[in-house]
């Protein structure tokens, strides 16, 4: 795990080296265990690299290259199946000179060329410059865990682990896309490979770029979730299959040389995978890591943790978050973030992550579960409405529904919590067409409307056609298929950013088994009515995971994800803080924010807001890295 950056002029430019410095510089705090730099012979291109040492920690200098040179390549992640591929390539006759993975992409690519990527599992984001044709091939992992950001001008073509990179060297302004702020206003991120900065771009999940001599840079697709069903295929059989994939994703991912632990929040999908680890590493030693908050069972779920623990005969390490905590540490946090967070989850995890990297230098973790396993509330609401139209309308035994009234209901109390919303949701547009209800179920801008007032980043009409173009991509017929590839492309790439972003900011190597591309291959070639019967969250993965998840957690139906009091401190030891932050001098200046609005707000009962959380974000952001000329570019600013 690392921090990667580089150029490609345009021209020769034997002072490249001076703004990799500077590149590297921004990205220090990804790779503490040591940096490399190198240029081609024509000083075009230009390779920078930070160290976090996981494998092979003295030979795993980047970067790193074939046997004549021909081939350089930069990399951050990880290729779990790298001793496999490595005894093949050895077989094939290449000359291996470390015991690293990375060193493996260098000599797969050289041997199948871009089609190497079929053969990687694991999470990455690389780069490679081919000597032999002056070609820059870089590559990202199927489902986004690692990223890559880029941007090209008539200057040159600048990619970086993090977009304060691009920054710092100047190869991007410090100045808002505009789009990519209408998107956030609707979804608190942005979507595909739009990011808020003018002229930046992210290299979408499972995409290669291809830059050639004399030609502008080239995206394909490589891999995407298709939902090519099996039929004749019985629910056991499928338990079984996903039991085993389970297994081999957590087995693959605990390969290391470098202390290792877990996140474990006392949910299911942290749960399982400290279950799987403690029974693969057998007696070895096991940390995990937990965080919760002071005030009652809502903020803290260490009790269900704790279970886990104990049956795991892990060593359980708490870390206990209080108001304070948040004011010293959310202008780092959104330095380090690049982009605002799409919810506050992202103060305790930093938090979580700062704490493990204490013990350890790698962490497993269970993200990704909802979204492959379908465990969100949402998704029985979205269904809900689709069952009830299906009862009202005597279209249920059309089969176009997995999941019918009368066998939905025992799912209902889940949505307890969810009352309030729900009331929200039903009051306009009910039974309307698939993709508009669950954009409405999505849309996070009805705080934003209240507070904001710039009618160009409010206009959805854009949006909801740019959301209509994801949702509507694969060929599914089942709305729950069509639901889970938008949240793989979108709402999940804003956790992984968080992933990334909290673990990297503290040298810590973050990974997520249930990401495991075949299990995502998995769940996608599954009948609808199968993996989503009677409406049940995570059906399959249950079945799956009873034979050695503790049974009380199993039977949890109080799914928490990590909430965070912002409604109790805001009206208590946060209230000038966050009064500071909206409404003072700089923030009335900007003019995105209704300041007399959030006057009303701050001084109503009313609890928290997204809006409100996401105004704090993105006017720290502004301050990091767009208020004076990016002065925020290469160290955290002061708020």
């Amino acid at each position: 795990m690392c921090g990667i950056c580089g150029i490609h002029f345009h021209q020769p430019n034997k002072d490249g080296l001076h703004d990799l410095k500077k590149m590297m510089a921004a990205i220090a705090h990804r790779g503490p265990d040591g940096d490399g730099s190198w240029s081609d012979p024509t000083g075009r291109t230009w390779f920078g690299h930070r160290r976090l040492s996981v494998i092979d920690v003295d030979g795993g200098r980047q970067p790193m290259f074939n046997e004549d040179g021909s081939i350089a390549l930069v990399f951050n992640g990880c290729i779990y199946n790298y001793q496999e591929l490595a005894r093949e390539l050895r077989a094939k006759g290449h000359k291996f000179k470390t015991h690293c993975d990375t060193e493996v992409i260098v000599h797969a690519y050289e041997e199948w060329g871009d089609e190497c990527v079929q053969r990687f599992n694991g999470m990455w984001a690389f780069v490679v410059h081919d000597g032999r044709n002056g070609r820059i091939f870089c590559s990202r992992d199927r489902l986004g865990i690692k990223p890559l950001y880029f941007t090209e001008s008539e200057r040159a073509f600048a990619f970086a682990s993090e977009i304060k990179a691009l920054l710092a060297a100047g190869f991007a302004p410090p100045a808002v896309d505009r789009d990519g702020l209408r998107q956030y206003m609707t979804f608190q991120l942005c979507l595909g490979d739009r990011t808020l900065f003018d002229r930046v771009r992210r290299l979408p999940p499972g995409c290669n770029l291809i830059l050639e001599p004399g030609k502008p840079a080239r995206i394909s697709s490589y891999w995407d979730i298709h939902f090519g069903l099996r039929e004749g295929v019985s629910e056991s059989e499928f338990v079984e299959e996903l039991r085993f994939l389970l297994d081999d994703a957590v087995r693959l991912q605990l390969v290391s040389d470098v202390p290792l632990g877990a996140h474990l929040s006392g949910g299911l999908d942290s749960s399982t995978v400290v279950c799987l680890a403690r029974k693969l590493l057998a007696s070895a030693p096991l940390k995990t890591f937990t965080g919760a908050f002071a005030g009652g069972p809502a903020y803290d779920e260490t009790s269900h943790a704790k279970i886990v623990a104990q049956r795991a005969r892990t060593d359980y390490i708490e870390t206990f978050l209080g108001p304070e905590d948040f004011r010293e540490s959310i202008g780092r946090i959104i330095y380090h973030m690049d982009e605002p967070a799409a919810g506050p989850g992202v103060f305790p995890q930093y938090f979580v992550s700062k704490t493990a990297a204490k013990h350890v230098k790698v962490v497993l973790g269970g993200q990704g579960g909802d979204e492959n396993f379908i465990g969100y509330a949402r998704y029985i609401i979205a269904y809900l409405e689709e069952c009830l139209k299906g009862a009202i309308f005597q279209t249920a035994h059309q089969r176009q529904y997995v999941a019918t009234l009368q066998s939905i209901v025992p799912s209902l109390p889940t949505l307890e919590q969810y009352v309030p919303m729900l009331r929200t949701f039903w009051s306009n547009g009910l039974f309307g067409e698939p993709s508009a209800r669950y954009f409405a179920l999505m849309d996070r801008s009805a705080d934003s409307r209240e507070i904001f007032h710039c009618a160009d980043v409010l206009d959805q009409d854009a949006t909801y056609s740019e959301f209509r173009s994801i949702f509507e991509a694969p060929e599914a017929a089942s709305k729950i298929n069509r639901i889970m590839y938008f949240d793989f492309k979108t709402h999940l790439q804003s956790l992984l950013h968080v992933e990334d972003r909290t673990s990297m900011a503290v040298g810590l190597e973050s990974r997520v088994p249930l990401l495991d591309h075949r299990l995502v291959e998995l769940m996608a070639s599954i009948p609808p009515v199968i993996k989503f019967r009677d409406g049940k969250p995570k059906n399959l993965f249950r079945q799956a995971v009873a034979g050695f998840v503790p049974q009380e957690i199993l039977n949890r139906t109080d799914k928490m994800g990590f909430p965070v009091p912002l409604n109790e401190w805001m009206g208590g030891p946060l209230r000038s803080f966050v009064a500071d932050i909206l409404l003072d001098k700089r923030s009335r200046e900007r003019g995105l924010l209704d300041v007399s609005k959030i006057e009303k707000q701050m001084s109503s009962q009313s609890k928290f807001s997204r809006g409100l959380w996401g105004a704090i974000c993105l006017e720290l952001w502004h301050r990091q890295f767009i208020d004076g000329a990016g002065a925020g570019a290469a160290r955290p600013a002061a708020l």
